[in-house]
């Protein structure tokens, strides 16, 4: 059907604050259901595509968008204060609120996003607003601390680094003369006076504890009482929600997990890609206009088994099958760590683990944006470096669905370490393709709450759990296991050197049977994001430096979006991020990160910059942050700020 595009409507908070909005809104008779994408990211620029990709569907459905800049971001007023804070989550329950009161409104609003608006959908569905009546929520977590892009498994990412100076640049970009007014220098002055270093915060908080209890909807499953459809792929960090939330949720549930990178279904890599509109359309009229659209009857997993994947420098479409994991029989191998490196073999072996610093240069990153350098490349190099354990070639295929588990006994020479373990798929011609990892900070083997010491030269047991998968090894493949005490630069490096000594290792592998193969539709426009004109192209690389003089390794990643035009709004703008990790191989004593994240906003005369630089080093008893924010109005500098501060080390 006909719709109308409202660029800018303001929200009014009870506390006067003013949120901007965009609406897709159908014209004829209503009164409609309603869908909220709420989150800092600026809906006139960085997520106009995307939102051009979706919400014009929705309206011709019969079904209003409303996309709103969080408090503090884009072109709303106030100052953020953190990611999912407690005013956020209330701020989004008044949004709900407001649109259910809209003439248009049936009542009835559904709340939907990735990533920052996966997550705060899950935890404003927790606040139970009565009007919210059922969630998508793709790429998000369901326990903050455990699965997020912070810490894993108890390890700092150095993923906590980059957000935060992204939040800084994010954050600190100006609001829009042309919806704002004359007005906007002072917003924007007093949005760069109060930019928090949101590392302070998270650094603060180096266990789980209530600050990150905090909007972790795993704390208690049953506060989400609407129905929530959870989406995710392989190739991204985020994998683990949607079988967690199945498992978790007393309210109905529904998962899908494809392929994909961090990116919607309907127009992410690697292919095939899904229907994401078509399915969302009908999940929508089903819970929010009582239409019965069949959703009940969906399979309660949709899960793309990923077959024979080969690393590569572009990974455009990944060979695999979609299957009904809620059809499999689920039984569970164990295979012994045995002697020689044999995976499966007779009896338990004894290794000793210490691997150089620089093990891990094949991770790609947890926040994957692309299938390029993003995704883990092949294994060999940091399989070198690690200690190994492999099974003979496979006589028939065998299917992993669900989370490996590797049990055993570990002795370590510190009173701190990490262990990393990896599954890894070998193909006959020794290329090695991850299947999925998994952290293990050793002081948390028990608790994140409460972490406490190892006891150097007493082993421990300990249980490593490995990240969701859904992968086919074929025959003529081998399962290899690959264990290390370093996995850098995702993982920053504990204080000292670590040398662990594991025995009697089992890995239980999670294995199925009888997974029927079906259909998931694809999306009938292969390309649906609008393409903006291009007025600088952009690139991205990402390279490793190893310099043999200095004895240093260096991580390097540079990412351009290149100069772009919205043609709705004639904004022009581009983001660049240059990342520098640098270590030597021999100690974590010195690691050091450097970012820069810049970024240009213009319209005419009218042109704005802003530059974010974070440095973070660690040392054995702390970590060290110095920030800079600088902004420019033209050639003018309208802002300079600065923050350096040390945080104590504890058993992280």
């Amino acid at each position: 059907m006909p719709y109308s595009v409202e660029n800018t409507i303001w929200i009014t908070l009870a506390d006067g604050t003013r949120l901007a909005a965009k609406v897709w809104r159908p014209e004829g008779v209503g009164p409609w259901p309603a869908v909220l994408e709420y989150l800092p990211y600026r809906r006139a620029d960085q997520t106009a595509s995307r939102d051009d990709a979706t919400y014009p569907h929705y309206a011709e459905a019969g079904i209003v968008g409303v996309r709103v800049d969080s408090r503090g971001n884009g072109d709303s007023a106030g100052l953020m204060d953190d990611e999912y804070s407690p005013q956020e989550l209330s701020d989004a329950a008044e949004v709900i609120a407001w649109i259910a009161a809209q003439d248009w409104s049936n009542g009835a609003v559904g709340m939907m996003g990735i990533s920052w608006g996966g997550f705060n959908a899950l935890q404003v569905a927790a606040l139970r607003p009565p009007a919210l009546k059922a969630v998508i929520s793709i790429a998000s977590t369901a326990d903050r601390y455990h699965d997020d892009i912070h810490y894993k498994g108890g390890a700092l990412l150095s993923a906590n680094a980059y957000w935060a100076a992204q939040m800084l640049s994010f954050s600190s970009r100006p609001p829009d003369p042309e919806v704002v007014g004359n007005g906007w220098a002072e917003l924007w002055r007093a949005r760069l006076a109060e930019q928090p270093v949101l590392l302070d915060t998270w650094l603060a908080h180096q266990h789980r504890d209530a600050y990150w209890q905090h909007g972790s909807v795993c704390d208690d499953w049953d506060a989400i009482q609407c129905p929530v459809f959870a989406i995710a792929g392989w190739a991204d960090g985020y994998r683990n929600a949607p079988a967690a939330l199945l498992e978790g949720l007393s309210a109905p549930c529904w998962a899908m997990t494809g392929p994909w990178v961090h990116k919607y279904p309907h127009f992410a890599w690697p292919q095939p890609r899904a229907d994401f509109v078509g399915m969302s359309v009908d999940w929508w009229h089903h819970w929010l206009s009582g239409e019965d659209r069949g959703v009940e009857a969906w399979p309660k997993h949709r899960a793309y088994r990923l077959d024979a994947v080969r690393p590569g420098p572009w990974r455009a479409e990944d060979p695999g099958a979609w299957i009904d994991t809620a059809q499999a029989v689920r039984q569970p191998q164990n295979k012994r760590l045995s002697e020689n490196g044999v995976l499966g073999g007779q009896g338990h072996s004894s290794a000793t683990i210490s691997t150089p610093q620089h093990c891990g240069t094949t991770c790609g990153e947890f926040f994957t944006s692309a299938p390029n350098g993003d995704l883990p490349g092949d294994q060999r190099m940091d399989d070198g470096l690690s200690i190994c354990w492999e099974t003979a070639p496979q006589d028939t295929p065998l299917d992993l669905t669900g989370r490996a588990v590797l049990k055993a006994q570990v002795e370590i020479d510190q009173p701190q370490g990490n262990l990393i373990g990896r599954l890894v798929d070998v193909h006959p011609d020794g290329t090695s393709t991850l299947i999925a990892r998994g952290v293990l900070n050793l002081c948390h083997r028990e608790s994140s709450a409460h972490p406490k010491p190892m006891e150097p030269g007493h082993p421990t047991h300990v249980e490593l759990c490995l990240d969701e998968c859904c992968y086919r090894v074929r025959a003529g493949h081998r399962l290899r296991l690959a264990v290390s005490t370093t996995y850098w630069p995702m993982v920053l490096p504990s204080p000292a050197p670590v040398t662990a000594v594991l025995s009697e290792g089992t890995l239980v592998l999670p294995v199925i049977t009888g997974a029927p193969e079906i259909d998931v539709p694809v999306p009938s426009d292969p390309d649906p994001r609008p393409r903006y004109a291009m007025i600088e192209d952009g690139h991205s690389r990402r390279w490793v430096e190893h310099d043999l003089n200095a004895g240093r390794v260096r991580y390097h990643i540079e990412d351009d979006n290149g100069l772009a035009e919205n043609p709705h709004n004639a904004l022009q703008f581009r983001d660049t991020r240059h990342e520098v990790w640098d270590i030597d191989p021999a100690t974590p004593e010195g690691c050091v990160g450097e970012l820069v994240f810049e970024t240009v906003r213009q319209r005419g005369a009218w042109s704005t910059r802003t530059k974010a630089t974070l440095r973070f080093e660690c040392t054995p008893e702390t970590y060290r942050v110095d920030a800079e924010l600088v902004a420019w109005t033209g050639e003018e500098e309208l802002h300079r700020g600065s923050w350096g501060f040390t945080v104590p080390r504890m058993l992280v």
